[in-house]
């Protein structure tokens, strides 16, 4: 059998090209599926909307928050027993004491009256959707914008302490420091003008349902920065310009 000079030049340049498929084909690695963009679902569903509210409340987007400000179960080692809210205003984060060296974490913003405040507290009122009043400074300060507001605003998404507030006491005297929600999600994890200790609004609604009433409650002012979040195991989903009331 005679094979032409053109004929055996093409089969050269159609297995050269067979080759050179193969080598590249053998230097790809098969990935699996790509892992979609954004928040973990978890997070999604944790921070969603809450539709049975008194006032329904819209998700939150949490796609620009850093994760360590969201809520989860961490290891965390402290002399206070287990129920215990301690307040670590210089980390942004707020912990309720749990057994076996845990604690529920969340992330806080700060306002002035939360970086004023230090030591013991008992949470000696709670309240859902509660009424605001400005103080009398602030009235004298920024009349205009507080002055309407001066008998207090009634309870609703816009009302600043959100939907839950716990309202912290020494003795039977009222330190002026509450917990509460917030309308300002992007300040969580911040040191803001005003207000105490806010939290995202479904951080205080789980908190409010974790902590009776005569919860001692400890605010630490002076802990070093922590430059690494700590280890977080993540914790199952269970059932359950801001300034304080005066």
């Amino acid at each position: 059998m005679c094979v032409s000079r053109n004929s055996a030049g093409r089969l050269a340049q159609l297995f050269a090209l067979l080759l050179a498929t193969s080598t590249l084909a053998a230097c790809v690695t098969t990935s699996g599926p790509a892992k979609p963009k954004g928040p973990d679902p978890y997070y999604v569903a944790m921070y969603g909307p809450q539709p049975n509210e008194k006032f329904p409340l819209d998700a939150i987007d949490i796609s620009k928050v850093d994760t360590r400000y969201l809520r989860q179960q961490v290891a965390y080692q402290t002399h206070e027993p287990p129920g215990t809210i301690v307040i670590d205003t210089q980390n942004r984060f707020l912990y309720l004491v749990q057994d076996g060296g845990m604690a529920m974490r969340y992330g806080i913003g700060v306002g002035k009256a939360g970086l004023e405040f230090a030591g013991d507290a008992r949470v000696a009122r709670k309240a859902e959707w509660p009424r605001w009043t400005p103080t009398q400074s602030m009235v004298e300060r920024e009349p205009e914008r507080y002055g309407p507001l001066v008998g207090g605003m009634e309870p609703g998404v816009r009302n600043p302490l959100g939907p839950r507030a716990l309202y912290l006491f020494q003795g039977n005297r009222d330190t002026l420091f509450r917990i509460h929600g917030t309308t300002e999600a992007w300040s969580i994890g911040k040191a803001v003008s005003s207000g105490c200790i806010r939290l995202f609004n479904p951080d205080i609604i789980d908190l409010y349902s974790r902590v009776p009433l005569d919860t001692r409650v400890v605010v630490l002012q002076a802990e070093p920065p922590m430059t690494e979040p700590a280890a977080v195991p993540m914790a199952s989903i269970d059932n359950g310009g801001l300034p304080p009331v005066y």
